[in-house]
């Protein structure tokens, strides 16, 4: 459900930003690990109000991967050129894999349980323990197989979306697709190395595509079962 996210394996830890690119994407980081924060604890507040143990078991994972992702992302891009940063980097990459699969977890539980769920959500943890040995054990090696491992987990859920588009109301669907949307279009300033403030521009996309599916979430876990 984060296939755009992909596009940060090929990101060079060298390129280099003036002072202000570097005060706005680390502003745009300190929002997001604000937000992460009090987002995080208002979730984790609704999940365990929810009787039974299935609601808090979908969202933890979820939180913990988006907490990771956020962490390890500000840490590395606002890690100085060296040797942290490069060790940093792994961790961000390797971060990636958790969101992805985290918010797999509530989503799928949630809203279709049973047997999609159980399949997917082994296919998709699966494919992330992978992805997050190859990122720390073998940095800088095999990307075109990490590539595909981004491909491959951003886009498996289209295999359940019929089931979704039944279970999901019109909004929900709205939210899933809009966060998907803002990964993918972010990949645009990414890429595009002379535009100023580029980086801060792409992270701020993420920004909001993590605020799209977290809404989806939080509306899983209020509406209960």
């Amino acid at each position: 459900m984060h296939p755009a996210r992909d596009a940060l394996a090929g990101a060079s830890p060298a390129l280099s930003f003036s002072r202000r690119e570097r005060i706005a994407d680390g502003g745009v980081h300190l929002l997001g690990l604000a937000a992460v924060l009090a987002g995080g604890i208002h979730l984790l507040g609704a999940a365990i109000a929810r009787p039974g143990w299935l609601t808090l078991a979908a969202v933890a994972p979820y939180l913990l991967g988006l907490g990771a992702s956020f962490a390890c992302s500000a840490a590395y891009n606002m890690a100085p050129p060296g040797r942290l940063r490069q060790r940093l980097r792994r961790f961000d990459h390797a971060a990636i894999h958790l969101l992805i699969a985290g918010t797999y977890t509530p989503v799928m539980a949630l809203s279709l349980g049973g047997g999609w769920s159980i399949a997917l959500l082994a296919m998709v943890w699966t494919g992330a323990a992978g992805g997050v040995a190859l990122k720390l054990l073998a940095p800088g090696r095999h990307e075109g197989l990490g590539l595909a491992l981004y491909l491959i987990l951003g886009w498996v859920g289209l295999i359940a979306l019929p089931p979704l588009i039944r279970a999901l109301s019109a909004w929900q669907l709205g939210a899933l697709g809009l966060g998907a949307l803002l990964y993918t279009g972010g990949v645009a300033f990414h890429l595009a190395h002379r535009l100023p403030f580029h980086n801060a521009l792409w992270h701020a996309m993420v920004l909001a595509a993590a605020a799209s599916h977290y809404l989806l979430v939080l509306s899983l876990v209020l509406a209960g079962p």
